[in-house]
């Protein structure tokens, strides 16, 4: 069997389908910080229309635990289905936006993956950033979103766990980079926890949360 040319494998990827974001970015009118991804799942995975959908990622477990001491507060085991409104009164409480770094992707594999995602065109930081006067921190959930981030606000990506200072038209920012939330990455649910804990401490989001 032939090896398939450099050619044969772009025009490949170039006729898969294009897919569009399927969620607005979430901005409180306090956003503090920036909490960005790659891409959503297939909406097959989904069991919320909202960002983190997937019930296998540990996103919202960890934040239940960072915030609630509770892994599945924002998670109902039974009905299989997500507190949104309790979600979004976390995020508005403590002004933590979420969006993602991919805003048109291709999937090379059919999944959600940051190893098989094409990033046909990503979101804009520097427009997201205008709608948030007071924030001064991004975080990345993953390598592929730390990447963009970085081409984006003139910095280096971090290492996992670690912060580079960054500047966005003027404004600077702190860039963390955290493990992510995937459960197939390698970490513990409590040590994620502990490490965007200490994250949320620097920018002082936990400072306001356990006053």
């Amino acid at each position: 069997m032939s090896k398939k040319s450099l050619s044969e494998v772009k025009s490949e990827v170039e006729n898969l389908p294009v897919e569009t974001h399927p969620f607005p970015p979430y901005i409180p009118d306090n956003a503090k910080i920036l909490i960005m991804g790659t891409f959503p799942p297939g909406a097959h995975r989904w069991a919320m229309e909202f960002y983190y959908p997937n019930p296998t990622n540990d996103f919202w477990k960890m934040m239940g635990l960072i915030f609630y001491n509770d892994a599945f507060k924002l998670y109902n085991r039974e009905t299989r289905q997500y507190d949104l409104l309790e979600i979004k009164s976390l995020l508005n409480r403590y002004g933590i936006a979420l969006s993602d770094t991919g805003y048109r992707i291709r999937r090379l594999k059919g999944n959600a993956s940051d190893k098989f995602l094409d990033i046909v065109e990503p979101r804009s930081i520097s427009k997201l950033l205008e709608m948030m006067p007071e924030c001064r921190a991004i975080a990345s959930t993953g390598e592929k979103a730390s990447e963009i981030i970085a081409a984006q606000t003139n910095s280096e990506p971090p290492k996992t766990g670690g912060m580079v200072n960054g500047n966005l038209n003027g404004r600077l920012l702190k860039i963390f980079r955290m493990p992510s939330t995937s459960r197939a990455y390698p970490l513990a649910l409590e040590k994620k926890a502990e490490i965007y804990r200490k994250m949320l401490q620097e920018v002082g989001i936990l400072a306001s949360a356990n006053k």
